[in-house]
């Protein structure tokens, strides 16, 4: 199909375009007003007994507790975790995040904490989600310690160490417009081109056109007697 072919044919179809117009402008308005979204953020740290050699819980953080937290985590992305979380209410986006370095607030030593984010359409939506992921999570390591006996006084704990807050999801505007004007444009040549195409089809078929088959080797030449 030459160039000329291509422009006839999307002449021909101007209505395909001027949907696919429609349809890309609708798409531009939801990318420049786009439903309020808020993302709900917080850490939580595992924190090992206080004992007499050492007094201060972040200065006694070792390898096995990032392990530990990291188990957990597991447990909560796998299906019966996130059946326990949805049937606590917390549906949709939601992520756990070890993060094992250090911060402003306990530098230099190797921590095992998890950042637990989730996205809701409002703020304290948010912020509720994230709540009941730690409320579960410090439940799934107090029950690994139940199950083996450990004396309340030399268990793990967990602990928040950055209180959840939520921050409003701002994209960007001008990728978003690009696109969907080459979403948008994409389809409607493709959709105006194969629309002509199936249309000239179906005309054929109305008018009886016969299908020219494979010409056969020899067939029209004259017969010599």
């Amino acid at each position: 199909m030459s160039p000329r072919d291509v422009a006839e044919a999307l002449l021909r179809r101007w209505y395909v375009l001027l949907l696919a117009l429609v349809a890309t402008a609708a798409g531009a308005y939801q990318v420049l007003h786009p439903a309020p979204r808020y993302l709900g953020s917080a850490v939580v740290v595992l924190k090992p007994p206080v004992t007499g050699n050492q007094p201060n819980q972040l200065t006694n953080l070792q390898p096995p507790l990032a392990t530990l937290s990291y188990g957990v985590v597991q447990q909560l992305e796998s299906p019966a975790g996130r059946e326990e979380l949805a049937n606590l209410g917390v549906h949709g986006t939601y992520q756990l995040i070890p993060r094992n370095s250090g911060t402003s607030a306990t530098p230099r030593y190797l921590i095992p904490s998890v950042q637990v984010q989730a996205q809701r359409s409002g703020a304290v939506e948010a912020d509720t989600a994230v709540s009941r992921v730690i409320e579960v999570y410090a439940r799934h390591v107090t029950d690994l310690q139940n199950e083996q006996g450990i004396a309340p006084a030399s268990r793990i704990s967990a602990s928040v160490l950055v209180a959840p807050s939520a921050a409003p999801v701002r994209g960007t505007r001008t990728r978003g417009l690009a696109g969907t004007a080459l979403l948008g444009a994409l389809a409607g040549i493709l959709g105006a081109l194969w629309f002509d195409r199936y249309a000239s089809r179906r005309r054929k078929r109305k008018d009886g056109s016969p299908d020219p088959g494979p010409v056969r080797r020899g067939a029209g030449l004259p017969v010599v007697n």
